[in-house]
């Protein structure tokens, strides 16, 4: 089930169902209005998103509340979460599965909201999609490839043909939006080569798999896993990334993935293309399935915007990957 696509004239809602919109600087927040404005959107704000507690988010109550009202609101077309986190997985017992059913709408985050995305898709049926966060439109330089990536897939019915960015970024944006750094990129990475067509699930990894073994898990039959972590700083980051991804073979639904695309790693990961290829070599499981590594997507700039139950068709042989978001 696919919410109506997103027009100029459209109201979105941002809310904080992970952490709040109060870390959120004025800067950023007068950047984003700016750009969501010039999209010819209307932005209006959950009443709770600004409350904070000792998590840096705020209570499984407010944020409930803030989720419902967007839904509910038949003026709101679109949903922005404000940031990521740690935390949304707290709120399925309390969600209205059926009240979302009811009123489907687009619904948009990255990082932790990949756990409320795959949920709702899970539960209800609504495509919901992994791109930018509220706040990630308050990037004042270099935020051109993300915002055509967002319209492409939320304002348009053409298919999207993932071309790679000229350049990447892993900088400290919102601490100095003037001082940024870019980084060339060499492409899509071909792990495994091999054709496959099917409907996307994923994001986050680690967070993906806070989803294991509960009934918000997504059926992962005939699946193309779009996965990513951000892990980084410890050293053993590409362990990390390893155990993650081998606790998700291990389910016995992962015989109905049909293939793998992963996102881009930051730059102070240890992990590289040689270390990546080594795990991915090692698990005789994905020996059938065509991997891509080195997408526009993760926890670094720029990122694409992908639906999250949309179909996609890779072919790894032409480093070639198309999304259908219709």
């Amino acid at each position: 089930m696919f919410a109506n696509k997103l027009k100029p004239g459209d109201e979105i809602r941002v809310i904080a169902p992970s952490r709040s919109l109060d870390i959120i600087t004025e800067e950023v927040r007068e950047i984003a209005n700016a750009r969501l404005a010039e999209l010819g959107f209307k932005v209006s704000f959950g009443r709770n998103v600004e409350q904070i507690d000792d998590f840096k988010s705020s209570s499984i109550e407010s944020r409930i509340e803030d989720l419902h009202e967007a839904f509910c609101d038949p003026n709101v077309k679109g949903i922005l979460t404000a940031i990521g986190g740690f935390n949304s997985n707290q709120l399925f017992d309390h969600i209205d599965w059926e009240l979302i059913r009811q009123n489907p709408k687009v619904l948009c985050g990255f990082s932790d909201i990949t756990a409320l995305s795959n949920s709702i898709y899970a539960k209800t049926g609504l495509v919901t999609y992994s791109g930018p966060h509220y706040s990630s439109f308050g990037q004042k330089l270099y935020f051109d490839f993300t915002l055509d990536y967002f319209k492409r897939c939320l304002m348009s019915d053409e298919p999207i043909v993932v071309i790679a960015s000229d350049k990447w970024s892993d900088d400290h944006w919102h601490a100095d939006q003037d001082n940024r750094v870019l980084i060339d990129n060499p492409g899509h990475l071909v792990i495994n080569e091999g054709r496959a067509e099917g409907k996307i699930v994923g994001g986050n990894l680690c967070t993906f798999n806070l989803l294991q073994g509960t009934q918000y898990m997504p059926d992962l039959t005939d699946k193309i896993l779009f996965i990513e972590d951000d892990v980084i700083g410890n050293g053993w980051d590409f362990a990390e990334f390893d155990r993650n991804l081998q606790s998700l073979i291990h389910l016995p639904a992962f015989a109905g993935v049909k293939g793998i695309v992963i996102g881009r790693f930051q730059k102070e990961s240890v992990i590289n293309d040689d270390l990546l290829r080594q795990i991915i070599k090692s698990k005789r499981e994905l020996d059938h399935l065509p991997v891509l590594s080195g997408v526009d997507f993760g926890h670094s700039d720029p990122k694409i915007t992908f639906p999250i139950g949309g179909k996609v068709a890779i072919d790894t042989i032409a480093k070639s990957l198309t999304i259908v978001s219709h």
